[in-house]
């Protein structure tokens, strides 16, 4: 059965800094584009970014300005977002999720969420 475990959130301060991570299973992490996808409270889901299976390809929501870093090492099968400056609006449960192929949709798989709370 797939699996995504993410984990890395965290209670941080406005201005600081968190690197979420995903590790994966059943299935060879490095034919799949991979997502991050999140959900704010009592908001609707929100994409984030994605990454092909290699990583030669990334894209970032543009509300991010350049904050946000994804990357992953298919050796480890780990799907990792930095995230740099955060702000209170980052506030979110963040999701890891797999793409049914290397495009970066449809999805497939989703991870049980991390919270991530930006707060003084």
């Amino acid at each position: 059965e797939v699996q995504l475990v993410e984990s890395g959130g965290a209670l941080v301060q406005p201005g600081g800094s968190l690197r979420l991570s995903c590790v994966v299973s059943e299935f060879t992490f490095s034919n799949y584009a991979m997502t991050w996808v999140r959900q704010a409270p009592g908001k609707g889901l929100e994409w984030v970014s994605s990454i092909t299976g290699g990583g030669g390809m990334l894209e970032y929501a543009n509300s991010l300005n350049g904050r946000f870093t994804i990357s992953r090492d298919n050796a480890k099968n780990t799907l990792y977002l930095q995230m740099n400056s955060l702000k209170p609006e980052d506030t979110a449960v963040y999701y890891c999720v797999k793409s049914r192929s290397n495009y970066y949709r449809p999805y497939a798989y989703w991870g049980q969420g991390t919270q991530v709370t930006v707060s003084s």
